[in-house]
């Protein structure tokens, strides 16, 4: 590998929007996400609904009328 053209790769604290905080590598000191393991549905089994893209799951439901129950 050549040197001196790699970033510095050195630990990170992840702070994520549930308040659960982690230490990991990367090249930047501090990483913020929306989900982690400690949030995310497939690991709590508890279903949330995550709309990042500004009200597609409210669109969807409004306009197919979806209330969230199998009928």
């Amino acid at each position: 590998m050549k040197e001196g053209i790699h970033p510095n790769y050195q630990k990170a604290v992840v702070k994520c929007a549930c308040g659960n905080t982690f230490e990991t590598g990367s090249t930047k000191p501090e990483l913020r996400v929306e989900i982690c393991s400690k949030c995310h549905p497939f690991f709590t089994g508890k279903q949330k609904l995550v709309d990042t893209a500004g009200g597609r799951v409210d669109k969807f439901r409004k306009k197919y009328g979806y209330t969230g129950r199998d009928e």
